[in-house]
């Protein structure tokens, strides 16, 4: 995926460590493969320093070195005259708490004169110590998942039925299994095909990324996110007059500890759903001894829900080898009867001819 010329924020040092390339850094691996708010010059995490990040994480070249510590990125990420501004805390821990060694790590970069930005429910703002830091080193601090005062948020109107664009939600199996990243490839992949699209964000990494059109869905108050959702694809179509909207799924509709989608479903009003699923992947996400429920039990729940169909399957490929992956794809197709793709292997062309079909 490619970033925009000029970041909306500037430049920023990915803080990750001890979870890059795994499940728990997945804020950091959607920053390195793609974001229009910042130029990433550097990730941290000490088990890969001296490795390329996005040679780490998906193979490919990014030109974004990966440092053991702060020190050595503000160090050498200045000496090669591209000075980072931002620090982004690149963690998703399950429940979102900052650990101490990490709380200890984000004291440093404000006392380095960095700004900070955390999704995580832990909101630094309202720490005394790292408030008082920020405020002496005149730094800012954005919680990202921090919600918006209440009397600013919306209530379910119905409006959605006016947006007359191809609505496409993204949703999954499980959590942390690539939803967010098939939707921006889908996305970038209609507009590589002469068609508008916009990508609406449902979650902290998204907002991150540079999404125009954003919620924090896991951090709103019950009552709100059906309206927030709602409010955020009606503004998408009223505002940027798309073709298609492409709406980031969160958790599953199974997941014991991240239940979610049916917001998506009820509130975003999808034309079509796109289903994202792991086909070694036999637990749930974090909790061993949950099983995962069958692709056929996930598709049939999803069209029970929404009385809309699920067109396509997109592939995680987590510890499946490339010469694996085409047999996985061919066996979803034999057991669920739908077109099967992996889309950050091979891109989203070929998904998005059969999307592009049910306009």
């Amino acid at each position: 995926m490619k970033t925009q010329q000029s970041p909306l924020d500037g430049s920023a040092i990915v803080y990750c460590e001890g979870a890059f390339n795994t499940p728990n850094g997945k804020t950091a691996h959607g920053l390195v493969r793609f974001t229009h708010r910042y130029n990433v010059v550097a990730v941290i995490d000490s088990r890969y320093a001296g490795q390329d990040a996005g040679k780490v994480l998906d193979g490919k070249v990014k030109n974004i070195p990966v440092f053991a510590s702060l020190p050595d990125a503000v160090a050498k990420t200045t000496d090669n005259g591209t000075p980072a501004s931002h620090f982004v805390v690149g963690l998703a821990p399950d429940g979102g708490r900052l650990n101490p060694s990490a709380r200890n790590d984000v004291k440093q970069a404000i006392q380095l004169g960095l700004n900070t930005d955390c999704g995580l429910h832990d909101f630094l703002s309202e720490d005394d110590e790292i408030s008082a830091l920020a405020q002496k080193a005149r730094v800012t601090i954005r919680d990202v998942r921090k919600p918006p005062a209440r009397k600013q948020l919306h209530f379910f109107s119905g409006k959605i039925e006016e947006v007359s664009a191809l609505k496409i939600a993204v949703l999954g199996t499980d959590s942390a299994i690539g939803k967010r990243t098939t939707a921006w490839l889908i996305v970038q992949a209609f507009q590589n095909a002469g068609l508008k699209a916009e990508m609406i964000g449902t979650g902290q990494t998204a907002w991150m990324q540079g999404a125009r059109y954003s919620l924090i869905l896991d951090s709103l108050v019950n009552d709100f996110v059906s309206g927030e959702i709602e409010h955020a694809v009606w503004s998408a179509w009223d505002q940027a007059k798309p073709d298609v909207i492409v709406i980031e799924g969160q958790g599953s509709l199974m997941n014991p500890a991240y239940p979610g989608g049916f917001e998506i479903l009820a509130a975003g009003r999808p034309d079509i759903v796109v289903l994202q699923h792991a086909p070694a992947r036999k637990e749930y996400d974090g909790f061993p001894g949950y099983p995962m429920h069958s692709l056929r039990k996930q598709i049939d729940a999803i069209e029970l829900l929404s009385g809309k169909p699920v067109v396509a399957i997109t592939v995680n490929h987590e510890d499946l080898t490339p010469e694996q992956i085409p047999a996985a794809c061919k066996e979803i197709t034999a057991e669920v009867g739908l077109p099967a793709f992996d889309v950050l292997l091979h891109g989203a062309e070929e998904l998005v001819k059969v999307l592009k079909s049910k306009r």
